[in-house]
């Protein structure tokens, strides 16, 4: 890889931060989320409006010429970070990221009209694959007849809020109104309230061309979606080992600061280091992706490979040292810990992305 790449943040991109973090501040805050878990609304649409409305951050991939902002995958990924930091109820990774990178591979007139209206935050697009489909897995059953479709995806992330699924169907590529005939979602039991799955279910539902190589499309969407998952997962770590800091250096035991014991100093370190790799590993997918480099497939399984067992371990170790408190339903870390489990094996599992590393590198097992 080029040693010339800086994966430092920019002063805009913490500028950036600062602004997002801001408005979850004000928009977002844990009780909120844990309230909204709860309910049959687990999208925070008031939000996602903010978020794009206000801000325009559903388009940041998108071309300025068609409505977006023509930024890179290194400012969605800060975008991520506060997102995962919240434990933000919004299909921001999978309509604004997986969506949207799976309709700039498709050179149509159709996909280039969907791009602008997810840009626009106003419609959120859903590719309609299980949440643990690895880029370059086997695509989903459903069968296209006559500019119809039929077929049945279980697991699809967000399909509650999408205003629009992107199908493959065969060789192509299709979008689908979610309120066309024939469109059935049902919800399906998720750990992860927070991003809740569906059953999405198509019954002769009409449809529209997008692509008739739905493939490298959808491949390039997951491998975004599973690069960009990193910074995610990042900040759910981030998040839990800040937190996890400054509860332990209030909480007193024989009068003293729980943190100060040097056996709670060592977990802490080790959390701290595995943040630090975390975000290194993050910052390279999200870079190499921007630049299209020829090493974006392993900056990705190399992401993925690291962050999702780091991420489950730091939020395991945050409910842990929070103790008894830490256990209830009112404190946000359970959220976390969810969230964790739930991206380890989203966009391919950590097996799957060490196996893919491998083979990218030339390390097969004997």
């Amino acid at each position: 890889m080029s040693s010339q790449r800086d994966l430092l943040y920019s002063e805009e991109e913490e500028a950036l931060r600062s602004v997002v973090r801001g408005l979850l501040a004000d928009h977002c805050d844990t009780a909120a989320v844990l309230a909204r878990a709860e309910t049959a609304e687990p999208h925070d649409r008031e939000l996602w409006k903010a978020l794009t409305d206000g801000m325009g951050l559903a388009g940041l991939l998108v071309p300025e010429s068609l409505g977006g902002q023509g930024a890179t995958h290194r400012e969605v990924a800060v975008v991520l970070e506060e997102l995962g930091r919240a434990v933000a109820p919004v299909p921001y990774l999978t309509s604004a990221v997986i969506a949207t990178e799976t309709l700039l591979a498709c050179d149509s007139d159709e996909a280039r009209e969907l791009l602008g209206a997810l840009a626009s935050g106003r419609t959120v697009g859903v590719l309609t694959v299980p949440l643990s489909a690895a880029p370059g897995g086997a695509l989903p059953d459903v069968r296209a007849e006559a500019g119809t479709l039929h077929g049945r995806v279980t697991g699809v992330a967000d399909a509650v809020a999408a205003d629009v699924f992107l199908v493959p169907a065969g060789e192509g590529l299709y979008a689908v109104d979610v309120t066309q005939d024939g469109v059935i979602v049902a919800p399906q039991t998720s750990l992860d309230l927070t991003r809740p799955l569906a059953t999405v279910t198509f019954d002769r539902a009409r449809a529209r061309a997008v692509s008739s190589e739905a493939g490298p499309a959808v491949r390039r969407g997951l491998r975004a979606g599973a690069g960009l998952l990193a910074s995610e997962q990042l900040g759910v770590a981030d998040w839990c080992l800040s937190e996890t800091v400054r509860y332990t250096k209030e909480r007193n035991q024989f009068n003293r600061p729980v943190g100060s014991f040097q056996a709670l100093k060592h977990r802490l370190a080790q959390l701290w280091l595995e943040v630090v790799n975390m975000r290194a590993a993050a910052r390279n997918a999200a870079d190499t992706l921007a630049a299209s480099s020829a090493d974006a497939d392993i900056a990705v399984s190399l992401a993925q490979a690291y962050a999702s067992p780091a991420t489950v371990h730091i939020a395991e170790e945050a409910l842990q040292l929070h103790g008894g408190i830490g256990m209830t339903w009112e404190h946000p870390v359970h959220l976390c810990l969810k969230r964790a489990k739930a991206d380890s094996i989203a966009l391919g599992t950590v097996g799957r992305h060490r196996e893919e590393l491998a083979g990218l590198v030339n390390l097969q097992a004997p």
